[in-house]
């Protein structure tokens, strides 16, 4: 069976959708690294808020792959790539409803793979891995 595509970019999509269907405002929560190009100086604490409404953005690409959209920061035009992997989140500011997701440092998170189960010899893992989704109310 052939690899499947992450799950993460379909979401943020259909999250962004939600958002605008129903006059919300969709925000990107990303954690930012050498490979997301950002304007730095709204950067906290590694994080950065980006508000990705059709109304605040231009020329607005959600791809499997990252974000990409011009915005203007204190008035500058800035050209924004956010790799799919650095978002750990997608959210409406009004109610904060959306989904979160884990960012690993140094490499884009991995769907969970479901174990196999067939009876083996070899012991078993100590702890299932946590799912990198978390619950939003």
């Amino acid at each position: 069976m052939s690899t499947l595509i992450p799950t993460t970019a379909y979401l943020i999509r259909a999250i962004h959708e939600w958002c605008v269907d129903n006059a919300l405002t969709p925000h990107l929560l990303v954690k930012v690294d050498a490979q997301t190009r950002v304007p730095m100086a709204f950067v906290k604490n590694g994080e950065i808020v980006l508000n990705i409404n059709y109304t605040a953005v231009k020329d607005l690409h959600i791809d499997n792959d990252a974000v990409v959209f011009s915005a203007r920061f204190s008035g500058v035009a800035q050209h924004i790539y956010v790799p799919i992997g650095r978002i750990a989140g997608v959210f409406a500011r009004e109610n904060s409803q959306g989904m979160f997701f884990e960012v690993v440092d140094g490499q884009a998170p991995e769907p969970q793979k479901r174990a196999e189960s067939a009876v083996t010899d070899t012991p078993e893992p100590a702890a299932p891995k946590k799912s990198h989704l978390k619950v939003v109310k």
